[in-house]
């Protein structure tokens, strides 16, 4: 393939779906909005029927020649995808600071992760498990959309995107209406090192989704978003049974055992509450500190979050950064007058004034202090940078309220005590659970939720069997070609063999039709 400079992109400043490696104008446009100051950004395709027709028709095109590659084939065409996104990182850390808000801190981390995703991926391979006689096989589905959100723009449509294409896939990226525009560079960028039909994407309004959940030839739908939006997912991929993998939202307990250290464990547990301002599923969403260290935590995580600088793109010392968009911000700002509509107790924060015109989506860290458990900021997802911070004295009692959540994405127990530790994680009804640590994920293991927290899971070798279908291969291997004269001879001996087994058995319990044909399979092998 050709040198990453042959791969080089000159425009970060107009926006184009990409469909069969074109870039695509539609007759409507619309332009999202930067979080940060709530400027107007680009204007960006408004997809119809017609654009989701024509992306899925140059999928299934490209389909089975890219499905016919080998998986050392295709990860060659994704590494040179990924070394022309880093050749371009300084482009991207622009524009996903615009449309994400991120300050810079926020937009590396993403540009790192989405990096290292993509390199520790290609090193999976899907072989051919052998069980006696019997192969089975992992082969493509066909098609796949990814419907991204608008948390991670990028990083989390990589994830679906790698996994897709490495097991030799198609695929149609839809970005969140909020945060088009990395997708769709990205998306120009793939279409110039890609076979033709293997990466579109598509950029839409409300409409969009439910145009690519209802067309027949989606094969599989891989989304990350809200419970009540996943719901509706499902319900749409019901009619054509499509394939469906759901990473859904994240009500994470952290529960904080009487002897952890408290130099060490407060501020991992604080910036894992509060990271990219609490806009992530696997944030802590609640705290549940021990009666005896209680006091004395809330003391620490407010000076803690004291320290935390909130700011936008151009502000590099910035930690915290904007609401992503105004209907997130909306929500919040309820969320948030909720507190003194309860009275409930602030340790820290908790004032929320609507934003002035240009101001931006911003709101301040708030620490609560053990709200009552059936308090909506309790038993709800916040998606935002509050925090509530609950006293237990009971194991039993604090497993129970930990597992009360509809929702089972992660959870965390810390405390210097590993062996307990780890004995309470396995108790904690979640995909996936921590000691002394949280939100501590990577491309090596299967990430997903249980109950409400999702279907399926993303990354890992699991991951990637479920972009695939599972195929079993039964392959006669002790078969020989023999001369006619000799099948006859051992043709007939086959019948005496099986008449002289009939008239054995039927002296006894007669014989399944299938023990029958196993005797004759084994006579066989005998004979050869």
């Amino acid at each position: 393939m050709s040198t990453t400079s042959a791969y080089k992109l000159d425009n970060f400043e107009s926006f184009y779906n990409i469909i069969d490696n074109e870039l695509v104008p539609t007759a409507k446009t619309r332009r999202a909005v930067d979080p940060s100051n709530e400027e107007l950004l680009a204007e960006v395709p408004v997809s119809t029927q017609q654009d989701v027709d024509r992306a899925v028709a140059a999928a299934q095109a490209a389909f089975p020649s890219w499905r016919d590659l080998s998986q050392d084939e295709r990860a060659v065409y994704l590494t040179t995808f990924v070394d022309a996104i880093d050749a371009h990182q300084q482009e991207f850390a622009q524009l996903l600071g615009k449309e994400a808000g991120k300050p810079p801190q926020g937009v590396g981390i993403e540009l790192y992760l989405l990096s290292h995703q993509i390199h520790e991926t290609l090193k999976f391979r899907l072989t051919e498990e052998q069980i006696e006689d019997t192969d089975e096989r992992y082969i493509p589905i066909g098609v796949g959309v990814g419907i991204v959100p608008w948390n991670f723009p990028m990083l989390l449509g990589i994830i679906k995107l790698v996994s897709a294409l490495l097991t030799g896939n198609t695929f149609i990226w839809k970005p969140s209406p909020y945060s088009p525009y990395t997708a769709l560079k990205l998306g120009e960028l793939g279409a110039k090192i890609f076979p033709k039909g293997v990466f579109n994407v598509l950029s839409g309004d409300e409409d969009l989704g439910p145009l690519l959940t209802a067309h027949p030839g989606v094969a599989k739908i891989s989304f990350t978003g809200s419970v009540a939006t996943g719901k509706k997912v499902m319900q749409a991929c019901a009619s054509t049974l499509k394939r469906v993998t759901l990473e859904l939202g994240g009500n994470d307990a952290a529960i904080v055992m009487p002897d952890a250290d408290l130099a060490m464990t407060v501020p991992k547990v604080a910036t894992m509450a509060y990271f990219h301002s609490g806009q992530v599923c696997f944030c802590i969403k609640r705290v549940y500190v021990h009666e005896a260290i209680y006091d004395a935590f809330i003391a620490a995580i407010v000076e803690f979050v004291k320290s935390l600088k909130s700011g936008g793109p151009s502000d590099a010392e910035a930690v915290l950064g904007p609401i992503q968009n105004s209907m997130q911000y909306a929500k919040l700002l309820e969320l948030y007058s909720q507190v003194s509509k309860q009275d409930l107790k602030v340790a820290y924060g908790g004032e929320a004034a609507s934003s002035q015109s240009g101001s931006g989506f911003y709101l301040p860290p708030t620490v609560i202090d053990n709200p009552p458990e059936d308090s909506k900021l309790v038993v709800e997802e916040q998606f935002g940078p509050i925090v509530p911070i609950l006293k237990w004295s009971d194991e039993e009692d604090v497993i129970r309220r930990a597992n009360a959540s509809s929702m089972g994405l992660g959870g965390s127990v810390w405390s210097k005590d590993i062996v307990a530790a780890e004995r309470l994680t396995r108790r904690l009804e979640a995909g996936t659970v921590w000691v002394n640590a949280h939100f501590e994920v990577g491309p090596q293991a299967a990430f997903g939720g249980h109950k409400n927290s999702g279907i399926g899971v993303e990354s890992g070798l699991d991951g990637l069997k479920g972009w695939c279908n599972a195929q079993v291969v039964w392959i006669k291997k002790w078969y020989k070609i023999i001369d006619r004269e000799d099948i006859s001879h051992r043709n007939t001996d086959l019948i005496k063999s099986t008449l002289e087994i009939g008239s054995r058995s039927s002296q006894n319990t007669r014989l399944s039709n299938f023990q029958t044909l196993y005797n004759i399979h084994r006579i066989s092998r005998q004979k050869t």
